[in-house]
This record gives structure tokens, C-alpha cells and sequence, in this order.
């Protein structure tokens, strides 16, 4: 039993698929403190070589996700369902998904990925072309070149 099962046991009992956390409350789900390397992104990533704990939040079926270090919160997403009476993966799991042959998706697997990490101006209009400068010049081989 390892040291991070506590969270491992948490997870398990959740009934939502996201189960947003911070480090603080993984801490007191642990009755411990996270190593420093909690500072690192890539601590928390869903490698399960990664670190102990990693296989943790994996054998309950979480991913994490939305990691932002610099304030110390993430989010846990469902990725397979456990079937609690037979200890196994439920139809659809994790397992079951790897030996089906690829199928094409509504989302891309990608879609999200940058989420939070832009921020538009307030009154900035997304949807206005940029007309301040042509597009060719200037450091694309414009009128600067010599």
C-alpha cells in the first residue's frame, strides 16, 4: 500500500467526472505534504513512471488536467469508469478503448489544450483583420530587407 493511496481512495468515491482540486487539499486528503517538485508541471503528468503517486490517481481512473503550478490547482477528469463488483474496467474503460480500432471522434484529441492560457483585451474584436500594417512587409521580406 503506497503512501498516496489516500488519494487513490478519494478519487474512487467521487461521483463527478472533473473533481477540481488544489495542492492544498490533496494535502489534507493525504494528512501530508507534497514534495517540492509539486512545482513542476511536469510532476503531475499522467506519465505512470512518473512518480508514485501518478499510478495513484491512474488506478482510480483520473487524469490530470488544467495544472497551473504557479497556483496550485488542478483538475482530475474521469478517463475510465470502475466496475467496483468485479474489480475490473467497465465496458467502454480505458482497457476495452486501446484494443478498438480507431474511430473518428466529434472533439479532437487536442481540443482544449490551450485553454486559459490566452487572454483577449477587453474590447480587442477577434474577428477584425489586423490592418495597422500589410502582412508582407517589414520582417517578412517586405520594405526593411537591404
Amino acid at each position: 500500500m503506497s503512501k498516496y493511496s489516500p488519494l487513490k481512495e478519494f478519487l474512487s468515491g467521487q461521483e463527478q467526472d472533473n473533481v477540481p482540486m488544489t495542492f492544498a487539499e490533496i494535502e489534507k486528503v493525504l494528512a501530508f505534504p507534497l514534495p517540492a517538485s509539486k512545482q513542476y508541471p511536469a510532476w503531475w503528468s499522467n506519465n505512470p513512471s512518473n512518480n508514485p503517486m501518478t499510478k495513484e490517481w491512474l488506478d482510480a481512473g483520473f487524469e490530470t488536467e488544467a495544472v497551473n503550478t504557479t497556483s496550485g490547482k488542478l483538475v482530475f477528469r474521469r478517463v475510465r469508469n470502475l466496475n467496483r463488483t468485479a474489480g475490473r474496467a467497465a465496458p467502454g474503460g480505458l482497457e476495452e478503448r486501446a484494443q478498438a480500432p480507431f474511430k473518428a471522434s466529434s472533439r479532437h484529441p487536442g481540443f482544449g489544450f490551450m485553454e486559459g492560457l490566452i487572454k483577449v483585451a477587453d474590447g480587442f474584436d477577434v474577428t477584425q483583420p489586423f490592418d495597422d500594417e500589410p502582412w508582407d512587409e517589414g520582417f517578412l521580406g517586405g520594405s526593411n530587407q537591404k
